[in-house]
């Protein structure tokens, strides 16, 4: 019996060391394969690869590829490990030994960069180089929902392919299709002019029905004017928005921010082209809503100047005609609004300035005492910490900013002599920025009685009246606002009554505001 046990144990670690030989041993056999795989994989060929431009099916029911590889246009089979149908046009493809597609790779994304001029039905498009040339391309089957006149794209023209857009420098950064979050209750002191704005701007699309029943047409734009600082880009800001939020229809609305010194190139023909992208791009957001589109266009006078004015190129001979042929072409700019600011109205050709074009000039004038006093309100809210009462500290504020202090003595070329206080120079921009420095002053002050103890000048800080005196003297002081002494003209434009326009012979400075404001 002891030695049956035995065989019998002899016997079964046999066995469980045959298993694991046969075991080692397929291992073995599995890493030859695979060794003997890729020894065979690097004796193949090197691939080649091609651009997929679509599916061909010659007669008999096979599915072929069109392919441009090495310069030409080629027929080639697909290999049956492809899936059917997964290769979309403008793809890279592998080809293997006797050029047969056997794998389907990404979308070339590296490449000349070309504009797209226009678009061809669905899978095609005309393309222009940098040097103008132009070419018809297939678009890619990745990028074509997305692509539209302006867009800059990588493209092959040999393979008369087009494969990814690029963002690049150009209209779409131009502009700004976001409805700017400022309201018209955030502009103080502007009332009769947002009254204007909204009554030719708001009642088109809010009323449409009354419009169509009088035969009236919304103006197709807005000219906003005075001096700088006043609000008119914040007009304009707060007229997208209120459209924005009065029509309730859901459907987007935009605001396209067009800077005119940006607009300008060098290049012949360049600036009038980025116009027409302009309006083009209007166009297509305006018929895909209900909601009207809004072209700003800042310091308007930089691109639009009256023509036969230029020194040089003279380059506004060509770009104010681009404008009115935009406003005055064929297609209907319907749902489009343009409005302008400018600072230097004179400059911009009357041509643009005439009824049809700019149906509404308005200017935003200076602040009156009322005015400025309602945009301290706004600047200075009741929750920012201050000392006595902020009606009274806002009151001192405007007495001290419109109290008489002479600034300049303008002499006219028939001798006559005008005086000019700072008060003639306030603006909605000067009052934000007093404001500004008048904080800082209460938070300095506040640091330096408490050290670097935080909370007890957080506790502390408190805005008072001699901080907002020191701030409007600080602000005087600069006068980094008002014309430059050297052009009489700039200070003629200032002087309204009898005096609006006369030629300004000399300017006199006789007020001064010592710059050490700041010392205690």
């Amino acid at each position: 019996m002891n030695e049956a046990t035995e065989l019998k144990r002899q016997i079964e670690q046999l066995s469980t060391r045959n298993t694991r030989l046969a075991e080692l041993l397929q291992e073995s056999r599995t890493t030859l394969s695979r060794l003997t795989a890729d020894l065979n994989a690097l004796a193949e060929p090197a691939s080649t690869y091609a651009v997929f431009l679509g599916y061909a099916q010659p007669a008999g029911g096979r599915v072929d590829a069109e392919v441009y590889t090495n310069g030409r246009n080629m027929r080639v089979k697909i290999s049956p490990h492809v899936e059917p149908g997964s290769l979309q046009v403008g793809q890279t493809v592998r080809l293997g030994d006797g050029f047969i597609v056997v794998e389907g790779c990404g979308v070339e994304s590296t490449g000349a960069v070309a504009t797209v001029q226009e678009r061809l039905g669905e899978d095609r498009a005309v393309v222009a180089g940098p040097s103008g040339e132009e070419h018809v391309v297939r678009l890619a089957a990745a990028a074509r929902e997305r692509v539209r006149a302006g867009d800059s794209m990588v493209v092959d023209t040999k393979a008369a392919m087009a494969y990814a857009i690029v963002p690049k420098t150009d209209v779409a950064q131009l502009s700004l299709e976001e409805v700017p979050d400022v309201s018209f209750e955030d502009i103080g002191g502007l009332d009769a002019q947002i009254s204007q704005i909204r009554d030719a701007v708001e009642l088109p699309f809010m009323h449409p029905e009354l419009y169509r029943s009088f035969d009236l047409q919304p103006p197709k734009g807005v000219l906003l004017y005075g001096p700088p600082g006043c609000g008119k880009t914040l007009i304009a800001k707060a007229v997208a928005h209120s459209l924005s939020a009065s029509l309730g229809t859901g459907a987007p609305s935009y605001f396209i921010n067009v800077k005119g010194p940006e607009l300008l190139n060098k290049y012949v023909g360049e600036t009038e082209r980025r116009i027409r992208l302009i309006f083009e791009r209007a166009r297509e957001l305006a018929a895909s809503g209900e909601r009207p589109v809004i072209i700003f266009f800042d310091e308007m006078e930089s691109i639009f100047r009256t023509r036969g004015s230029g020194v040089s190129s003279d380059m506004e001979t060509t770009v104010v005609p681009q404008l009115l042929t935009e406003l005055d072409g064929v297609e209907d700019l319907r749902n489009v609004i343009i409005i302008g600011a400018t600072n230097r109205e004179e400059l911009i050709d009357p041509a643009i300035m005439r009824p049809g074009r700019l149906d509404m000039k308005i200017r935003v004038n200076r602040p009156t005492r009322a005015g400025a006093r309602d945009i301290f309100a706004r600047h200075f809210p009741e929750g920012i910490p201050h000392e006595g009462s902020r009606e009274e500290l806002i009151d001192a504020a405007v007495a001290e900013l419109y109290s008489p202090r002479p600034f300049v003595q303008l002499h006219y070329a028939d001798g006559t002599e005008h005086l000019l206080h700072y008060r003639d120079f306030v603006s909605g921009a000067m009052i934000a920025n007093i404001i500004a420095r008048a904080k800082k002053l209460a938070i300095k002050e506040a640091l330096s009685t408490h050290g670097e103890d935080l909370r007890p000048a957080q506790e502390r800080a408190r805005l008072t009246a001699a901080h907002l005196n020191l701030a409007i003297a600080a602000e005087q002081a600069e006068s980094e606002h008002v014309p430059s002494s050297t052009n009489p003209e700039d200070w003629a434009k200032i002087v309204g009554g009898a005096h609006a326009g006369c030629p300004v012979e000399r300017v006199e400075l006789v007020g001064f505001r010592s710059s050490t404001w700041h010392t205690p």
